[in-house]
């Protein structure tokens, strides 16, 4: 996985727990980056892992959507993690296949992208990053992104998730294509193979994201939203 700002790999992406959580349920308010009230379904920090890695074996540039190198399912890949993972010390649960679609600005284009995002239980901060550090140069990604759950208004809180259903990697293209703010800002998102929107982005940019969802049609009453911190180790 690559840094935001990088020609390939995962940026802020990125799809981030078990993603076939029911968003049925009323919405309570949650509060955005900037004090205003922003709807959407804040989930309960009950239901997070230790933490997040998002990574992937890829290590070129894929800019056709329909490469067959995005068939791909990982299933290896999938193995070989949990068994570092397991060799770190840590437990791992969930692991979700994800379409990453991302703006290249070196390029300055669209760039594609096969990953996993897989759940770590028995984990602590240090040991997450340590974690994200193995697999980067196991994997010679430019960097691997986690994400730990915390509270709203912790001091260490500098990024959200959000996840939303029905969306397709075709959708999120062609909106990324159309808005040059949220190309450059957000970088991109991923999408699941049950059509579930997740995106991670840095708790400031918080409405321009939901304005972004907005624009793929997303009702934002029917988002999940989960405050935490996240970091592009390499």
């Amino acid at each position: 996985m690559n840094a935001p700002t990088a020609p390939r790999g995962l940026r802020l992406l990125l799809a981030l727990s078990a993603l076939a959580a029911t968003l049925g349920a009323a919405a309570p308010t949650a509060v955005g980056a900037h004090g205003a009230a922003a709807p959407g379904r804040e989930a309960p920090r009950s239901g997070c892992p230790s933490g997040e890695v998002f990574a992937t074996n890829n290590t070129e540039v894929v800019t056709d959507p329909a490469d067959p190198r995005l068939r791909t399912r990982l299933t290896r890949f999938d193995r070989e993690v949990r068994g570092i993972i397991r060799a770190q010390g840590a437990h791992p649960g969930a692991s979700t296949l994800l379409d990453g679609v991302f703006w290249s600005t070196e390029l300055r284009r669209t760039t594609f992208e096969r990953s996993r995002e897989f759940e770590v239980e028995g984990t602590n901060p240090e040991g997450l990053h340590h974690l994200a550090g193995v697999l980067a140069k196991q994997y010679h990604q430019e960097s691997v992104l986690t994400f730990r759950c915390l509270p709203r208004h912790a001091p260490a809180t500098d990024a959200v998730r959000i996840e939303a259903p029905d969306v397709s990697a075709a959708a999120l293209r062609e909106a990324l294509g159309a808005n040059p703010e949220a190309r450059e800002e957000l970088g991109g998102g991923s999408v699941t193979e049950d059509g579930h929107l997740v995106l991670v982005s840095p708790l400031e940019e918080l409405p321009l994201a939901r304005k972004f969802t907005k624009d793929l049609g997303i009702d934002w009453n029917t988002t999940e939203v989960r405050y935490g911190a996240r970091e592009f180790v390499s």
